[in-house]
């Protein structure tokens, strides 16, 4: 064995120490996971040297056929993974093995579910796969050296798991990683040759790269045991590569969670090969469910990019707009040159024809899940509506077709669940409706019951009821569907078209008429408060609402300007009344300025509230409310 120098003793990070006492105290009962993701890390290591290697050929150190092997002993109780991949520094070693990133392990011990079996599958997901070693062995060694270092630079990483490893510069005369494994009392059942092929073609099967076991061979008495003989024992193809017929679902199901490091099977999938003017393969997945940073729009994200099955990138943010930054997958071109970098692909023509292709392609598959499993559909819904909302204004080739895949709450429903599509609206939309009508509010709650529906209702015409922050803004970009326009009910002055008849038209104009002293008397009263004052035609049983006009900004959007610290554009609200409700009566024929002033203002202020909005002055709203309470006492 190579001797050791510059052997120290450090302490692992505070929350890698947590993640070992899960591993060591066996919280989890699927432990054959740990090959999995040991396979998974050398499969990268391996596809990193291939990147590196096309710049700089002299790291492949001559040695170009790519593997890795997993072999055991009986006797000494070890299970070894070796891979001949980019290898790792002493500093990279200390850097990799000894710390975690902080977030990606807060939400690790944060999605802690207790099943134990989903746990298991949630190690590789935040980065933390080394360390599920720890569920079968007592105590790992890691021997490595980095492509292009000189032998005399290999690093020997040893941990008990127990808050500490040791780490030494060692000679290794090849690149690459070897991971032995000393299994724990109980365990030997991994030193085995037919139960590790078993798990590798079960996890790994996948694997573009060839993983070898040693030959079972036995020596007849008193003869000398042969050389040892290696075979390959997963397919060791690119799966993308080979015809749809071939493939199982339980492979595409696999290599999903070996890309996406997921535990659930993805929700859906599409497989393609492109030839003609472009030639290219995608494998594209669509998740169940949602990554732990999908709001955060700079984590990286992006398809696994290969040029002729080289791979050359891990999360090409380049083929996919970023609403759609949930989808996992890889895509292969032979029309990419293999120096490809993030620079190139930003300014490549063709990269613009294939992110253009790609797009539709989740599109598509999108409407298909929607139309064929709408129950899946919702699910998909609920993990990334808001994302997909992104989608109008980030993708105006697509707008309509995204439009046709977003879902709302609506007057038809009994409960905040969004599940009603544009198509759906407009197909029991009422006779002569030509326009899609829409509320945005903070909560459901809210707008489920605001005075704005109220005519709406009466005349049995279905209102979408939109709740999410990002709605306002997408109300903005989405101006029409199926040539129908969008209407903010509470929006500007309210016309309903051919869903009000001649008649009513003909009466709403008189009634306006005959108030024409009653507005300018309000008017004056609320002074700057307001930038109008007229009869509503929105209401059938509350006194007063406050509608925004046209080109004002509506209150989730203030909302979102003021969290960011921006200027919101000052605006005033257009008070409208009920002329039929006993309280508008009443204040119609009120003599005392005074008093006539007071209710004016309360009922300016309660229709405030009624949308949602917070008073600028509580104390003034108290001292009339309690003045008039007193009045009515006497």
């Amino acid at each position: 064995m190579s001797v050791e120098t510059q052997k120290e003793t450090l302490g692992f990070q505070t929350e890698v120490k947590q993640l070992l006492h899960l591993m060591i105290h066996s919280l989890y009962s699927n432990k054959e996971i740990f090959l999995r993701e040991l396979i998974s890390n050398a499969s990268d290591a391996v596809d990193k040297l291939r990147f590196e290697a096309l710049s700089k050929p002299e790291l492949l150190e001559g040695g170009a056929e790519l593997k890795i092997r997993v072999s055991y002993d009986k006797d000494a109780k070890t299970v070894t993974l070796e891979d001949n991949g980019i290898g790792m520094s002493r500093e990279e070693a200390v850097t990799h093995l000894g710390t975690i990133a902080k977030s990606g392990t807060a939400d690790f011990m944060k999605n802690l579910s207790g099943d134990q079996k989903k746990d298991s599958h949630l190690i590789g997901q935040f980065g933390v796969g080394f360390y599920s070693a720890f569920i079968v062995a007592d105590k790992v060694e890691v021997f490595s050296r980095r492509a292009g270092l000189d032998a005399s630079e290999g690093v020997h990483w040893a941990s008990k798991g127990e808050g500490e490893f040791e780490i030494a510069t060692i000679d290794k005369a090849d690149r690459g990683t070897r991971i032995v494994l000393h299994l724990k009392s109980g365990e030997d059942e991994f030193a085995d040759g037919w139960r590790l092929r078993n798990i590798i073609k079960k996890y790994s099967d996948h694997i573009a790269l060839p993983i070898e076991l040693p030959k079972e061979q036995t020596a007849a008495e008193g003869e000398e045991k042969p050389a040892e003989e290696w075979e390959t024992v997963n397919r060791a193809s690119a799966l993308w590569t080979r015809p749809r017929t071939e493939i199982k679902d339980e492979e595409y199901q696999e290599f999903y969670k070996h890309i996406g490091h997921d535990y659930e099977n993805p929700l859906s999938w599409s497989h393609n090969k492109v030839e003609g003017k472009l030639e290219y393969s995608s494998l594209l997945y669509v998740p169940a469910r949602a990554p732990f940073d999908l709001y955060q729009r700079e984590a990286p994200k992006g398809l696994k990019l290969y040029v002729q099955r080289v791979f050359v990138m891990d999360q090409a943010e380049s083929f996919l707009p970023l609403y759609l930054r949930f989808i996992k997958g890889v895509v292969d071109s032979n029309d990419l040159s293999l120096n490809v970098s993030r620079e190139i692909l930003q300014k490549d023509p063709i990269i613009d024809s294939m992110k253009s292709a790609l797009t539709k392609r989740v599109l598509d598959m999108l409407e298909k899940l929607a139309k064929n499993e709408p129950e899946q559909y919702k699910s998909f819904w609920k993990n990334f509506g808001q994302v997909m909302k992104e989608g109008p204004a980030e993708d105006f080739a697509n707008k309509e077709k995204i439009a046709g895949l977003l879902r709302f709450a609506s007057t038809q429903g009994s409960d905040a669940e969004q599940v009603v599509s544009l198509a759906e609206y407009l197909a029991r939309a009422k006779e002569g409706q030509d326009k899609i009508y829409y509320l945005t509010g903070e909560k459901y709650e809210a707008v489920k019951d605001s005075p704005h529906l109220e005519v709406f209702r009466k005349k049995g015409i279905e209102v979408l009821l939109l709740t999410d922050r990002i709605d306002e803004w997408l109300m903005s970009y989405l101006t029409e569907f199926d040539g129908k326009s969008f209407v903010d009910v509470a929006r500007g002055d309210l016309d309903l078209g051919n869903l009000d008849s001649e008649e009513e038209k003909k009466e709403a104009e008189e009634v306006a008429k005959s108030k024409e002293g009653l507005v300018e008397r309000i008017k004056a009263s609320l002074g700057d408060a307001v930038s109008e004052v007229r009869v509503s035609h929105r209401l059938t049983d509350s006194p007063a609402i406050l509608a925004i006009g046209e080109q004002d900004l509506g209150m989730q959007m203030r909302q979102i300007l003021e969290a960011s610290g921006q200027k919101v554009p000052d605006s005033k609200p257009i008070f409208e009344f009920n002329p039929a409700h006993p309280l508008i009566e009443k204040l119609d024929g009120e003599q005392s300025e005074e008093r006539f002033g007071d209710l004016s203002h309360i009922l300016f202020d309660q229709a405030a509230l009624a949308a949602g909005d917070s008073l600028k002055d509580p104390a003034a709203y108290v001292r009339r409310l309690n003045k008039l309470l007193v009045e009515l006492s006497v």
